[in-house]
């Protein structure tokens, strides 16, 4: 790469580098990944970690949205949880299962404390200091108990609030909405009018004495505790049919989508006139490519099933810090993103590290790749007429090795770009020394950890080390898509 393209490249990381958490935007960064769709991975995601990010982003590299600035929608709810969770959702299954399918089972049970809204996605970390600032004023205030009393008419079944705990509980979410236009510029609507938590609504008029019944075997006073839990949402598949992939289907046809079990797809009903007799046309939540797809490979999912969950506060009255986490997001007393670890004796630190240094495996991904950026034509984009190379972009690499079967070597196999051979030297740069060089492995005792390279592109991510000019060593064996030592190494890792 020259040297006016590498001060090009770095002074854009730097300028788009703190914008956002360190933790989380600098790896997606470092991987190439623009700020702008970097950011709406990591709102997509739930903003738990940049792996996830990473994910999202391969799976979306055809999205033709991934560029357009639309950020997600977001709503606050107080949520049940313990004993009262459990007979709620007794309630909802067995609802289901005898008075058929209505509008309260498409959402989980809930009070709504702020309507939807919108946020832009560089500013999504500031909810989540919002939702910690306006817990923090109401939790000593917050009722130990929420008296819940139960509302019955044609349409609506549900539990109403009552008025003094409500006003608390109101009180919360417009510190919520004050705090989240302060630091986030958006526009929250509080819910001001009467509290609920909905157990049945729009069902059939002669289901109302079964659901009723059904609902009086809920006692209200089941112990509780309350979080308010931070939901987002793709806004643009709001008035979409969500259908939950149940069976895998490889696409016959250029203009079908690839299934695969537990996949959601987004359907519009009005949009349908292209499509023949059992066929659908849909969105697939997990690339966002359009396409075609078998009806019957699928079937109706809850509205609140691709919703996201970002943060919850936890309304304790213990002071133990560990009843305000939530272990699969987040530390969700203080709503960061990782929860506090506990206090270890200096002994058992040092022969915790001592083990993690002896018995670590470094994973190295490959930076970026031309076929990521000029798309999976790019061979022909690099290729003259007699066969040879030529550059004609300044991304692409100055030249190619040689192969055995030529320049048609690197059609399943795509080199870096001039912006992933810069990462790859950055990444190889930081590796420590005592990391075996390209994957390899030393008889020698104590030269772990190893560096395992994911696919033949990574041997240039350790070309900031002075051992990686070498060939790859004969003890290293190619599979697809990684690198791996050949004998005994499952032996020194035990």
């Amino acid at each position: 790469m020259a040297a006016g393209e590498t001060q090009l490249y770095a002074k854009v990381f730097n300028k788009l580098k703190g914008r956002s958490t360190p933790s989380l935007l600098d790896p997606l960064l470092g991987m190439g990944f623009p700020a702008h769709t970097a950011l709406k991975a990591l709102a997509a995601t739930g903003r738990k970690t940049a792996e996830e990010a990473s994910n999202w982003l391969h799976c979306h590299c055809n999205d033709p949205s991934l560029d357009d600035p639309i950020p997600q929608e977001y709503a606050l709810f107080l949520c049940p949880t313990g004993p009262l969770l459990d007979k709620l959702q007794d309630f909802w299954r067995e609802s289901r299962r005898q008075c058929a399918k209505n509008r309260a089972h498409e959402v989980f049970p809930h009070i709504t404390l702020c309507d939807f809204f919108t946020c832009e996605d560089q500013k999504v970390e500031y909810l989540y200091e919002a939702l910690k600032r306006a817990g923090d004023r109401t939790l000593r205030a917050f009722p130990s108990a929420v008296p819940l009393v139960l509302h019955s008419s044609i349409s609506y079944l549900g539990f109403f609030v009552d008025d003094s705990p409500a006003d608390i509980i109101r009180e919360f979410a417009v510190m919520f909405a004050t705090e989240a236009s302060v630091l986030a510029d958006c526009t929250v609507k509080p819910c001001t009018k009467q509290l609920h938590l909905t157990l049945a609504h729009k069902f059939y008029p002669h289901h109302q004495r079964t659901l009723e019944q059904l609902a009086r075997a809920i006692n209200p006073s089941h112990s509780c505790q309350w979080t308010a839990t931070l939901y987002s949402r793709d806004m643009r598949f709001v008035h979409y049919q969500t259908l939950r992939v149940l069976f895998q289907y490889k696409p016959q046809n250029v203009d079908e989508l690839t299934l695969s079990p537990g996949d959601y797809i987004f359907v519009d009903p009005t949009q349908q006139e292209e499509a023949s007799e059992g066929w659908v046309i849909g969105i697939s939540q997990r690339t966002g490519c359009r396409g075609f797809l078998p009806e019957n490979y699928t079937e109706r999912a809850s509205e609140c099933d691709t919703w996201v969950r970002h943060r919850t506060y936890t309304f304790s009255v213990t002071p133990d810090l560990s009843s305000r986490k939530d272990g699969e997001a987040s530390s969700r007393r203080n709503g960061d993103p990782n929860p506090p670890s506990s206090s270890r004796s200096l002994s058992s630190l040092q022969s915790l590290q001592a083990t993690i240094v002896r018995r670590s495996v470094l994973v190295v991904r490959h930076g970026e790749r031309v076929d990521q950026i000029f798309g999976k034509s790019w061979l022909q984009q690099c290729t003259t007429p007699d066969g040879r190379y030529y550059r004609p972009d300044l991304n692409f690499p100055r030249s190619l090795p040689k192969r055995s079967r030529g320049i048609k070597d690197f059609e399943n196999d795509p080199p870096l770009s001039s912006c992933g051979i810069f990462q790859s030297r950055m990444a190889g740069s930081k590796l420590p020394s005592e990391v075996a060089p390209l994957g390899g492995y030393s008889d020698e005792e104590g030269t772990f950890p190893t560096a395992v390279f994911q696919g033949k592109l990574c041997w240039t991510a350790a070309s900031g080390s002075p051992q990686s000019s070498a060939p790859p060593p004969s003890a290293v064996c190619r599979r697809p898509n990684i690198y791996w030592e050949s004998s005994n190494w499952r032996k020194k890792l035990r």
